[in-house]
């Protein structure tokens, strides 16, 4: 039977580099992004490479949870319909701001960075569990070590610095992600987070050399955090793919969950904050309360 794949955000950069790599495993692939042309291009690049299964766009503005709403019943009838199974949920979608942004009346890099991914992973469990076995990747950072650990609101106490809003979206999404790989042990769908080290990218252009985007302390030796942002940020897209490859098709993962693979493109330790239980509920309940599965 024809195995699917799902990647969010998957007209350029990383995700799209996903989106090729899932393509050359045999998977037939749907990237989602908000421009048309830019999908009609990511879909030219996939089926340049003479795919086993021709690539498709759909459009979703991710920054919307109605939006999510809809792509993700989009996607649900789909299947439902046809029968194929979704196999491979990666949840790419990724954004930074050196200057707060509000989406839906939320802070908007926890809206994109989580909530959105959440969302959709919630809404498409279903189609996941009904297709199983299936995987779900949820794309992490190594800025979730920069991340204030409190979740009692979307928007922490204290000043706006994007690089640090933008660690504590992604941490959430992380608890989130080890949290649920327990919830769905023996469900057959694995749940994996990838981390993708860094590559120049859309995201990371012009928004990582300003240093509005660092607390004040790290201010004060911005001409080094700035070079280390730079190397961090300045290889290839199709490198910093490899981990969420890597954790949607490795055999050698099979029958594994709660697994992180690190920017080498192997397995490594979570993050301790994620794993702690206390994060993970104050996590939830703040998706619940902010992204309910049920239109209100």
């Amino acid at each position: 039977m024809k195995r699917t794949a799902v990647v969010t955000a998957g007209t350029g950069g990383i995700g799209l580099e996903t989106a090729l790599g899932l393509a050359a495993a045999g998977y037939a692939v749907t990237v989602i992004g908000r421009n048309a042309e830019r999908g009609a291009r990511a879909v030219d690049r996939i089926d340049a490479t003479d795919p086993a299964h021709p690539g498709r766009f759909l459009s979703a503005d991710l920054a919307s949870l109605e939006e999510v709403r809809g792509l993700a019943g989009r996607i649900a009838s789909e299947h439902a319909a046809s029968g194929e199974p979704l196999t491979v949920l990666v949840n790419n979608v990724g954004a930074m701001f050196a200057d707060r942004r509000d989406r839906g009346g939320l802070e908007a890099s926890f809206v994109i960075n989580h909530l959105s991914p959440y969302l959709l992973t919630e809404l498409l469990l279903p189609t996941l569990t009904a297709g199983a076995p299936s995987r779900i990747v949820n794309v992490t950072s190594g800025a979730v070590g920069v991340a204030k650990r409190v979740f009692d609101a979307v928007e922490p106490p204290g000043g706006y610095y994007g690089f640090h809003w933008y660690g504590r979206a992604k941490l959430a999404n992380l608890a989130y992600t080890l949290a649920l790989a327990k919830r769905l042990d023996g469900t057959g769908v694995s749940v994996f987070a990838a981390d993708p080290g860094g590559a120049a990218t859309d995201m990371t252009d012009g928004t990582m050399t300003d240093s509005k985007i660092v607390s004040p302390a790290l201010r004060l030796m911005w001409p080094l955090v700035r070079r280390t942002f730079a190397r961090s940020t300045s290889g290839p897209a199709s490198v910093a793919a490899r981990p969420s490859i890597v954790a949607a098709t490795d055999a050698a993962l099979t029958g594994r969950t709660g697994v992180v693979i690190g920017a080498q493109a192997s397995p490594v330790a979570p993050f301790r904050a994620a794993t702690d239980p206390r994060v993970a509920e104050a996590v939830r309940r703040l998706s619940e309360r902010h992204a309910p599965l049920a239109a209100v």
